[in-house]
């Protein structure tokens, strides 16, 4: 016969207590704050990593297909570059987009020290970079590179995160990434807290919650797959009343999904309207936006020491930022409900400000952008330059910003399409699937410290 029943308790609220301790915790068990930026540099110049632009004939096992242009691995794994057709009432374009159906895990494993949670994270590689190397989940991999489709070695640590016993899993929701680059990619966000010893490889280190988030006041440190993975993990919010009750907000949400009718299709890449390609590249006719290119990386220090790939590169760095007011002394921040071709939802919630400025003509910039571009020092909660997926995207970085603002610059009533959000009901929402997109998230890893005035170390 079977044992009794016994129930637990559904909210996780002990997790986020965790979590709470060891965000307060500045300094950690094993390694200084102050010590991580040169011991990246130190990865960095070890690896001996070269990546050099190509033309796309020097690609190895990558070819645009003959029947339809798109660009796609000999395999049939990895990914493709293809086109994408987007339509809407008032609205239609075309583009060049990743497919890339797999899920790939996104896993950072805990475990306690002097009764603290420390992150196993990892000094990573990603050829798109700026600085090639940046703090990463313990694991950042896609199926096609844990199955070693690739014929490399073996992804550490992944036993953890394949099939923890659930009193293990901290943390786990599937999370969208950039709906503009990528057409319905889907990452497992996984936080698993370790059981039994664990050896620390090279590469690896141990570090509070803290003192990541000290990091995060810093450019190009800590890497967008680690923001998504910490801001997916459930917080400890003291708000007991917000401009709108946590049903007012799904239904507003739920609202603004069914109005917008967006349809989005795959199609040829060599068909899609105003683009054109070359031997170098995959760009609009009017240079705006973004462009696809080739490159060789080699002396990575990676599964796979040396390979070549199609990637993504905007025309110029981003700004992506929330407003943030406070009412009734409870911190809102402006979110809006934003549209992109690759969302399997059509609409997530995104900042306030999400765009590259130089794509919009003086006089049809977007809401709000001014504001938080020309916002007075004092205002400033947060200004920190972060790259974004250095896998599949080159170069890509965006000027995140949480700017205080008032009643002039951002009323209470705020324009259809954008709603005031607390902390609290943002984390909520990002525990979810598909409700927060990634560049919302990675704000979101870095709120708590900045609406505290918390600087860097």
């Amino acid at each position: 016969m079977s044992g009794p029943v016994q129930l637990v308790a559904r909210t996780g609220a002990d997790v986020a207590e965790r979590l709470a301790r060891s965000a307060a915790a500045a300094e950690g068990a094993h390694t200084a704050t102050t010590e991580v930026p040169g011991w990246l540099d130190l990865h960095r110049h070890l690896s001996g990593t070269v990546v050099r632009r190509i033309p796309f004939s020097g690609l190895d096992h990558w070819s645009f297909a003959p029947d339809t242009g798109n660009l796609r691995h000999s395999s049939g794994r990895f990914f493709t570059v293809e086109g994408l057709h987007v339509s809407g009432p008032g609205t239609e374009w075309e583009q060049p987009i990743i497919v890339q159906p797999e899920i790939g895990i996104l896993g950072i494993l805990a475990k306690e020290f002097d009764g603290v949670l420390h992150f196993l994270m990892q000094a990573k590689m990603e050829p798109g970079n700026p600085n090639l190397v940046q703090l990463s989940p313990t694991v950042q991999a896609t199926r096609s590179n844990y199955t070693k489709a690739h014929g490399g070695t073996a992804v550490k640590y992944l036993e953890h995160f394949l099939a923890p016993r659930r009193e293990q899993v901290l943390t786990d929701v599937l999370q969208s990434e950039h709906g503009a680059w990528f057409f319905r990619k889907r990452n497992r966000n996984m936080i698993v807290e370790a059981d039994g010893d664990v050896p620390v490889h090279d590469g690896f280190c141990w570090l509070t919650l803290g003192q990541i988030l000290r990091l995060l006041r810093l450019d190009n440190i800590v890497n967008m797959d680690a923001r998504t993975v910490l801001a997916s993990a459930p917080a400890l919010h003291d708000e007991t009343k917000a401009l709108s009750s946590d049903a007012g907000l799904l239904a507003w949400f739920t609202g603004e999904r069914a109005r917008h009718d967006v349809r989005a299709r795959r199609m040829p890449l060599r068909d899609i309207a105003g683009w054109r390609t070359d031997a170098h590249c995959v760009s609009r006719t009017d240079g705006r936006f973004f462009r696809v290119v080739a490159v060789s990386v080699e002396g990575a220090g990676r599964e796979v020491a040396g390979w070549t790939q199609p990637i993504i590169e905007p025309v110029e760095r981003g700004v992506a930022g929330f407003a943030c007011r406070f009412f009734d002394g409870v911190p809102h921040l402006l979110a809006h409900a934003r549209v992109e071709g690759g969302f399997l939802d059509t609409v997530e919630l995104a900042p306030t400000v999400q765009c590259v400025p130089s794509n919009y003509a003086p006089g049809h910039r977007p809401p709000f952008l001014e504001v938080l571009l020309n916002a007075s020092p004092d205002r400033v909660l947060y200004s920190t330059v972060h790259s974004e997926e250095g896998g599949r995207f080159l170069n890509a970085e965006s000027r995140y910003l949480i700017v205080e603002t008032d009643e002039a610059t951002t009323p209470a009533q705020p324009p259809p399409g954008y709603q005031w959000v607390t902390p609290g009901q943002l984390n909520w929402l990002a525990g979810h699937s598909r409700y927060v997109n990634v560049q919302a998230r990675t704000l979101l890893a870095v709120l708590g410290p900045a609406l505290r005035g918390e600087g860097a170390p």
